[in-house]
């Protein structure tokens, strides 16, 4: 800043603008002479710029010459002299002067050939580097605040200080009433002249008078200004003639009023101003945004496809090998690269290849993760993009995006394109038009696009589409039908083989000495119905969990404390109860702890514990299902109906009144029984038959005696499960106290506590249980799959019931 000073006192300031500040200050200036402000700000930036690469040319070159400086400086000033003087002929200069001048030329010559040079050296290092592989010249120097943006900065204040001041007038200018201007001023002499501007009455003071009247006023400053509005101009001069006969002036001595326009200029610019600065302001930031980001982000570029264009250079760095877990998922779309790669192959008999694929299952089972592999196995080019960036504000945007896609798509044939989460504009269509659950004619304008564009008279057999959803069943029709997406792929939770795959993919990163057999078969047996993301994130946690804790390594402990941070939450030990709120926890659990013991079809009981854990569970009971379960039979689900009811009939039997912790075991077991009754054909009065419960549906699609049927059956299969749980702990009602009193001791009792107190489990175990999970192995930590809490309606369900998601623990 004191260098950008120092150049103007030294090049001087122009004298027009120094008589337009002048005038400014004491707001003389014109409109005429405002709008020459910025033309003269561009003169003496540019000078600026052109004084200071000279003094730094003269300090590299001629820093030995004393004297330079001095030169320069006059050389410089001489420029802001009179015209007449700068009118001179050359003659009549002094000699030395025109010999600095020589000198002056032949330091430029030089300093341009030394430039020039420069230039062809940077141009030879940049081809150097093109052919070493480097991509382009280094990334530029950070961006500083220097010298040329202070002078834009200037420039810019400078224009829009005229429309500042009109716009926000401050303390210079008041607006007053017509009684205050006939009782502060007229009355008391102090007008000199009235000026009317268009619906105003500027008042012009006797600066002098009113000095001497109101020495302290802001009225004595002479660039203070008083106006009025007035309605009319006519009734305007007859109150002031009026107020003037009144006071008795005569005809002669009255105050003149004069009459002024704004001017054509002045209109102009106020009325049409702000909106060019608008405008000027968006293509400024449009230009600045397009140089940035590309043409896609300028403000004419809403059209263009936002995709991600993958190739064999672009460092994608997932392959299939990183995929596990979904053999015939990978199978099917490694079909669509060999074709592309291989066309003949398959064309020799016949056959063509499919227009696309869709990938459909539950989040996390990994859809995305093989669109990656793809885009890092396919030699073609892979064009990436979600559904929702089809979507604006814009009419036609969407559409226009999905043109421009499948065109430069077209263009790198043979090609894949995946298209993420088609669901945000694939929905259904409604018979009435529109979107089922609601939409607009721009989606739907979006959807018959992308339908044209996949099979249509312009679609090319060399561009393939993949698209991955969790909604396959909100999909509209004709996107799915065959020649769009020709195949279905539909990615489940992985099964126990599967998990054990993506264990090992995953543990593969993870320092550990665990033996990776026995490591993977138990991880896998203890997490049925977790998908691919939670598989990595239980493992992500277990390093994170030994690395908290100091661990060399990560150890089977650390791997079963995740999983139960995963499926349970946190632990909650600054949760204090009190000693009777603990007791009924821990009844509360031996109950459902018994029950999993003592009944046939219940799952293996591991873990049950009264710390409290997540959000609102108090205490929990942990099972493991036996296996990937895909059926269920009749005694089987009554079983865990009954397991499930154990809290609440061990409060009956071992306390005087009930509580609340038992709302969510009531939840699962009246789902549980609803299920049975109208969906499994588990009831003897409605038969096989199958009733639609859509709580979308202002009606039931059956009658209100069907409906009093379904109610009664519910009670009865409820009823029948409280019964058989009632009759259990009644029998085994010591065997509770026994657990629960331990519980309230250790607070937490493993599956070896359980043998210690109760026996060996008289059912034997499935084969996949015992050999993990014998006792033998001296792994006492499990985790907490499936959860039976106390009082928590947001605990996780588990997932070995997807196939029948009502038949819940």
């Amino acid at each position: 800043m004191e260098e950008i000073f120092k150049d103007v006192k030294e090049i001087g300031v122009p004298v027009e603008l120094r008589d337009i500040l002048h005038a400014m200050k004491e707001r003389r200036v014109g409109m005429m002479d405002a709008l020459k402000i910025p033309k003269i700000a561009y003169k003496m930036a540019a000078e600026l710029a052109e004084h200071q690469v000279k003094k730094e040319l003269r300090t590299d070159f001629n820093s030995n010459k004393p004297g330079e400086q001095e030169k320069m400086g006059s050389t410089q000033t001489q420029r802001r002299e009179p015209e007449e003087q700068q009118q001179q002929p050359q003659e009549q200069q002094p000699q030395d002067q025109q010999e600095q001048q020589r000198e002056h030329q032949h330091e430029q010559q030089q300093q341009q050939q030394q430039q020039q040079q420069q230039q062809q050296q940077q141009q030879q290092q940049q081809q150097q580097r093109k052919q070493q592989g480097q991509k382009g010249a280094p990334p530029p120097p950070p961006k500083t605040f220097d010298g040329s943006d202070m002078l834009t900065w200037a420039v810019a204040a400078a224009v829009l200080y005229p429309f500042y001041s009109m716009i926000f007038p401050g303390e210079t200018v008041r607006e007053i009433t017509w009684q205050e201007l006939r009782t502060n001023f007229l009355d008391k002499g102090l007008v000199e002249k009235l000026v009317v501007i268009k619906g105003r009455v500027k008042v012009e003071l006797n600066r002098e008078a009113v000095r001497t009247m109101y020495p302290d006023s802001q009225a004595a400053n002479p660039n203070f200004t008083y106006y009025f509005s007035i309605g009319s101009i006519d009734a305007f001069e007859r109150r002031l003639d009026e107020a003037q006969r009144e006071l008795g002036i005569p005809s002669s001595e009255r105050i003149p009023v004069s009459y002024a326009s704004e001017g054509l200029g002045t209109s102009l610019l106020m009325a049409f101003g702000p909106t060019l600065l608008l405008v000027g302001l968006l293509a400024w930031v449009s230009r600045r945004a397009g140089g940035m980001g590309g043409g896609s982000s300028s403000m004419f570029g809403f059209g263009k496809s936002k995709a991600k264009m993958f190739n064999h250079d672009t460092a994608v760095k997932v392959k299939f090998s990183d995929v596990a877990g979904m053999d015939e998922a990978k199978v099917e779309i490694m079909e669509f690269v060999s074709f592309l790669r291989t066309p003949e192959r398959f064309q020799r008999l016949g056959a063509k290849i499919p227009r696309g694929a869709i990938l459909s299952g539950p989040p996390g089972t990994g859809k995305t993760l093989l669109a990656r592999a793809t885009a890092g196995e396919s030699q073609v080019p892979f064009f990436s993009v979600s559904g929702s960036e089809f979507v604006e504000m814009f009419v036609g945007v969407g559409a226009s995006r999905v043109r421009d896609l499948f065109a430069t798509a077209r263009k790198n044939a043979p090609c894949i394109i995946f298209i993420d989460e088609i669901d945000a504009i694939g929905k259904s269509r409604s018979e009435g038009g529109g979107f089922r659950g609601g939409g607009n004619d721009e989606r739907e304008a979006t959807l018959n696009q992308i339908l044209t564009e996949m099979d249509g008279f312009n679609t090319s057999e060399q561009v393939v589409v993949l698209a991955g959803t969790n909604r396959p069943d909100i999909l509209d029709k004709a996107l799915m039908r065959p020649g769009r997406f020709d195949r279905h792929i539909h990615i489940d939770r992985p099964t126990m083989k599967g998990r054990q795959d993506i264990f090992k993919v995953h543990l593969a990163k993870i320092l550990t000495k665990e033996d990776m057999e026995y490591l993977t078969g138990r991880l896998a047996a203890l997490t049925p119905g977790f998908a691919g993301a939670d598989i990595a994130n239980a493992v992500n946690e277990a390093a994170l969990i030994a690395a908290r804790a100091n661990a060399a390594t990560v150890e089977m402990i650390h791997f079963e404390q995740a999983i139960e941070r995963v499926i349970g939450g946190l632990e909650r030990k600054s949760l204090v109860l009190s000693p009777e709120e603990k007791r009924t926890v821990a009844y509360h659990e031996a109950g459902h702890a018994i029950c999993g013991w003592f009944f046939r079809w219940a799952d293996p009981l591991l873990k049950v514990s009264i710390i409290p854990r997540g959000q609102g569970a108090l205490g929990y009971a942990q099972y493991l299902p036996s296996g990937d379960a895909y059926l269920m039979t009749t005694n089987q689900l009554m079983d865990r109906m009954a397991m499930t009811l154990g809290g609440r009939v061990s409060e009956e039997l071992h306390f005087p009144t009930v509580t609340t912790g038992a709302s969510d075991d009531f939840k699962k077991v009246t789902r549980m029984a609803t299920t049975m009754v109208t969906q499994w054909g588990m009831s003897e009065k409605l038969g096989p038959l199958h009733f639609e419960n859509d709580a979308n549906q202002l009606h039931k699609p059956f009658a209100e005696s069907t409906a009093q049927t379904i109610d009664a059956e519910v009670r009865r299969v409820v009823d029948q499960a409280y019964k058989q749980c009632k009759e259990l702990l009644t029998a085994k009602k010591k065997e509770i106290g026994i657990v629960a009193e331990e519980l309230l001791r250790k607070e937490v009792l493993t599956r070896d506590d359980l043998v210690r107190l109760l026996g060996p489990r008289e059912w034997p175990e499935k084969e996949e249980f015992s050999k993990y999970f014998d006792g033998r192995s001296g792994q006492q930590g499990t985790p907490p799959f499936p959860t039976e809490s106390t009082d928590s309606p947001s605990e996780p369900q588990p997932a070995i019931f997807e196939k029948h998601p009502d038949a819940e623990r």
